[in-house]
């Protein structure tokens, strides 16, 4: 499974890009890396935006693609659609696309979407939802790119394209809050 965290916003509310924000337990960035990859992602894609200048230094050592949104401002829906055509040489079944803003997310709640989507391989559609409300990470089946790329404008991501669709909800509030992080 490919393994896509979305890190490209300004971060305004937060005073600074979120590929930038370091807690007591390190950089963001790092972390949601780490979290897909122990979740079960062979491989791992960051998409940068604001400040992917200041930010792709602090990936140097990992072993992940780096692909900048050169749209970021327009949205959560440019990242994405720049993380999926990054993506477009790879054999994988499919994308577990995850936030650089979930701080909490711990690799568990990727290994359960992801275990909970094998079933159904590239036509899979799964989602991560935490107390029954639907959240990240979201687990994007290879025949769905398509459909995903076409439908991801503005701060929508994939929603728009999931919403009619028969998706996996995968309950994860036993391991995680599923809360994005907008103010430090």
């Amino acid at each position: 499974m490919e393994g896509l965290l979305l890190a490209a916003g300004a971060g305004r509310r937060m005073g600074m890009p979120k590929a930038l924000v370091r807690d007591d337990a390190g950089s963001w960035l790092v972390r949601g890396v780490a979290t897909l990859r122990e979740g079960g992602c062979a491989h791992v894609t960051a998409v940068l935006g604001a400040e992917a200048e200041r930010a792709r230094p602090i990936l140097d050592d990992l072993d992940v693609t780096v692909a900048v949104a050169e749209d970021w401002a327009e949205g959560m829906g440019a990242s994405l659609r720049t993380g999926l055509r990054s993506l477009g040489g790879s054999s994988q079944p499919g994308v577990v696309v995850s936030l650089v803003d979930l701080p909490d997310l711990v690799p568990e709640v990727v290994a359960r979407v992801i275990a909970a989507a094998q079933p159904a391989g590239p036509a899979a559609l799964a989602r991560a939802t935490y107390d029954g409300t639907p959240g990240h990470p979201v687990l994007l089946g290879r025949d769905h790119w398509a459909g995903v790329l076409e439908s991801a404008v503005g701060d929508q991501g994939a929603r728009a394209y999931l919403a009619p669709r028969d998706v996996t909800l995968v309950e994860c509030g036993d391991l995680a809050s599923g809360q994005d992080v907008d103010s430090i």
